[in-house]
């Protein structure tokens, strides 16, 4: 009886993720595959995989998760931004007796296939994105030697006056930072500037 009720009392949780305010397309489609595969809530932020401790969905979605139940990705990207934050999160899991299902990449950690295949696939990811950035480093290089490079474009200081308006409204960096649309350090730069 036990295994009976177990199972008719798991769920599929969602977590869906940008990194930006302005990725609102990709935001739906995430929402859109996860109602599809029927889960039951859906966790949803945007907020830049760097700043793991501003991800607070996410923690909310791992409180939730009960034994038996299955957090729901549509992408690896969406949850985890290396390998080690990867595996913090199944550790999390595991422990609770949860799984973890990534849409495009066919994996549940509910198998041992699954669990071993994604240790690996999160090794590749990591693997690929450092590459990508070395290769990055070394085309900016050869930019700046050629005169090219003229950086990225400063777009929070364009919103300095939204920022400083909202400061004086008495709005704590996070929020302003989440309505503008720019990094928490970008709005305390502007504040102490």
């Amino acid at each position: 009886m036990t295994t009976i009720t177990q199972q008719l009392s798991t769920h599929l949780i969602g977590y869906a993720r940008t990194s930006t305010l302005d990725q609102k397309a990709g935001l739906e489609a995430q929402q859109r595959d996860l109602e599809a595969q029927g889960c039951d809530r859906i966790f949803v932020e945007q907020v830049s995989s760097v700043d793991v401790k501003e991800r607070q969905e996410l923690a909310r979605a791992l409180d939730h998760i009960r034994s038996g139940d299955t957090l729901v990705v549509t992408k690896l990207d969406r949850l985890a931004r290396s390998s080690q934050h990867l595996l913090e999160i199944l550790e999390a899991l595991t422990s609770k007796g949860a799984a973890l299902r990534i849409l495009n990449m066919g994996i549940d950690t509910g198998t041992p296939t699954g669990k071993l295949m994604l240790t690996i696939m999160g090794g590749v990811a990591e693997f690929e994105r450092e590459i990508m950035l070395e290769r990055q480093r070394e085309g900016i290089a050869k930019a700046k030697a050629a005169g090219k490079y003229k950086g990225r474009k400063p777009t929070a200081q364009a919103k300095a006056d939204d920022v400083k308006a909202l400061v004086a409204e008495g709005v704590g960096a996070t929020e302003i930072a989440r309505r503008v649309g720019i990094g928490r350090a970008s709005v305390y730069r502007i504040i102490n500037a």
